[in-house]
């Protein structure tokens, strides 16, 4: 329908391969940061967290939800600058995600789709290790030990939020693979 932006996506599987400056990878990271669907989930996150009073352990009421907000869009932020900006333009990696296309079975692309999470492409095109995405992430949680409160800085907390983190990227990964076809077949919207 168009209301989420999909900027880390190259979409024409056949477009050819054109690296990312250092300039773009840190343009591609702050606009990440103000794009209101991520204002908007995180606005969603706190909200949940508010609710069930969960981690990170604000206590409760209006200036809890505040608090709960505010590092949720720290911790996106803090992923994407680490992620897409700094080890991305460091390691020569591509933060991008390149759909694999519907000449690709379903299963391939789901299997693609997933693997992203661990595998990049780097600025030469070779695939290898997604150490920019990964560590990146790894860098973001580990940085809200500077804003989580104490009860929320702890072991099993960071493990639940590198899954939910590794979660949601496969996740995102698998809606950039497969969105264009749905968009395509049920809103008879065209690729670009």
């Amino acid at each position: 329908m168009g209301v989420i932006p999909d900027f880390q996506t190259v979409r024409d599987p056949n477009a050819a391969f054109v690296p990312l400056t250092p300039k773009q990878k840190w343009a591609l990271a702050f606009k990440e940061n103000i794009d209101p669907f991520n204002i908007a989930s995180a606005a969603m996150a706190a909200g949940l967290s508010q609710i069930g009073n969960q981690t990170p352990k604000y206590g409760e009421g209006m200036p809890a939800y505040r608090n709960r907000f505010a590092a949720a869009l720290a911790d996106f932020g803090t992923q994407n600058i680490f992620s897409a900006g700094l080890l991305a333009t460091v390691l020569h990696q591509d933060p991008r995600y390149y759909r694999k296309g519907p000449s690709v079975g379903v299963l391939k692309r789901a299997a693609y789709a997933v693997s992203r999470i661990v595998v990049a492409r780097n600025d030469n095109g070779a695939s290898s290790f997604n150490y920019s995405g990964v560590f990146g992430t790894v860098l973001g949680i580990s940085a809200s030990n500077l804003y989580y409160p104490s009860p929320s800085r702890h072991t099993s907390v960071m493990l639940d939020r590198l899954n939910s983190s590794f979660t949601g990227g496969i996740m995102g990964n698998l809606m950039s693979e497969f969105w264009p076809d749905l968009q395509e077949k049920f809103f008879h919207r065209k690729r670009h």
